[in-house]
């Protein structure tokens, strides 16, 4: 099954000596910083948060998720190099990925109906709350039996605040803490009476430590950069393409050969990209079905054109637009927009808004 690694990079400015440079400085510091974090979401999934007036120790969080841990280290390897890159610092990171829970999440009410989430795809929530959480040594002594208890507890918790959508992820031997939980909220006072909730659940006998507490507010990378301080450049920059559906580049044909496939991104959507027969095609790469990875699936021609099948439970779909050939797909899926332009680039779009 498909895995996620997931980076959360906070970062600090190093205030009193950034916003003593003159506002030219400064506006090129931020718009070299823009524009090289602006390329990365083509290789990653990337949201951008201000913590600015909410900690002291730091000041705004990159999350990142990826296929693989190399596109972080390389993320931040360029944001140094950026004329920001100087007056920063990240004082806080955690590294984890995704991963199918030992639990039964579902309640005995939801009848089979309720998901595990194993893939990161963050919504338009307001606000973000991030920890690094420890359990006990005691808590993995218990039997299985008496956790699965404790652990329906919280969720039955957990469904009474049905706003907070709950992202877990796992770190185990690959950084300090076990796992990462990141919760996004409409209002930090949910939030709050959640956890209050949760301080009374068996469960919480077991935790070792649950701090530093992140509460972080979702903001587009220009106006975040803005949070910082100093001179303000959001409105000198045109909206990125992935807020308005315009054309993004993803790739280089020359990249490809005949059958290829590869995994992009498209703001927060994951895109499959196929290069059949000398044509590209790009679609959504979760099947509505279980959300299997087409970007793995086998592509074939018929009498409907180029298609593709899922691997997981071999839903097929036409590559040309997406809708349902065979199998069990409840819809069909949503299918992209591809050019290549005269220099080799290779870009996406999304159907209902094309910038020419």
């Amino acid at each position: 099954m498909e895995r996620q690694i997931v980076k959360f990079s906070f970062y600090k400015l190093d205030e009193a000596v950034f916003l003593r440079l003159t506002e030219e400085k400064q506006r090129h510091a931020k718009l070299d910083f823009i524009e090289t974090v602006r390329n990365f979401r083509r290789r990653m999934l990337l949201r951008t948060y201000s913590l600015v007036g909410l900690r002291g120790d730091v000041d705004f969080l990159l999350w990142q998720v990826a296929e693989e841990a190399d596109a972080f280290q390389q993320l931040h390897t360029a944001i140094r190099n950026t004329s920001l890159g100087p007056y920063l610092t990240m004082p806080r990171s955690f590294l984890s990925g995704t991963k199918k829970s030992i639990y039964n999440i579902a309640l005995p009410e939801d009848r089979g109906k309720t998901e595990e989430r194993i893939i990161i795809e963050p919504g338009d929530a307001p606000y973000l709350f991030v920890y690094p959480f420890i359990k006990t040594r005691a808590w993995y002594a218990l039997p299985q039996e008496t956790r699965q208890e404790m652990i329906t507890e919280h969720i039955r918790v957990g469904r009474k605040y049905p706003d907070i959508k709950l992202n877990t992820t796992y770190s185990y031997g690959i950084d300090d803490q076990e796992f990462v939980v990141a919760f996004e909220g409409d209002n930090p006072h949910d939030f709050v009476d959640l956890v209050a909730d949760l301080r009374h659940t068996a469960a919480s006998m077991y935790t070792l430590s649950d701090t530093p507490m992140h509460t972080c507010i979702n903001m587009p990378l220009a106006e975040m950069v803005d949070s910082l301080g100093g001179a303000q450049v959001a409105d000198l920059l045109e909206e990125e393409v992935i807020e308005t559906g315009g054309w993004l580049e993803v790739a280089q044909a020359a990249d490809f050969r005949d059958g290829d496939s590869r995994l992009v991104y498209y703001g927060t959507q994951q895109v499959a990209l196929f290069y059949v027969g000398g044509q590209f095609y790009g679609l959504n790469n979760r099947c509505p079905h279980a959300r299997g990875p087409l970007c793995e699936g086998k592509i074939t021609w018929n009498g409907h054109g180029a298609a593709v099948t899922c691997p997981w439970h071999e839903a097929t779909f036409s590559l040309e637009d997406g809708r349902v050939i065979a199998g069990i797909s409840p819809r069909d899926v949503e299918s992209f927009r591809v050019r290549v332009d005269d220099e080799g680039r290779v870009f996406i779009a999304r159907l209902e808004a094309i910038h020419e």
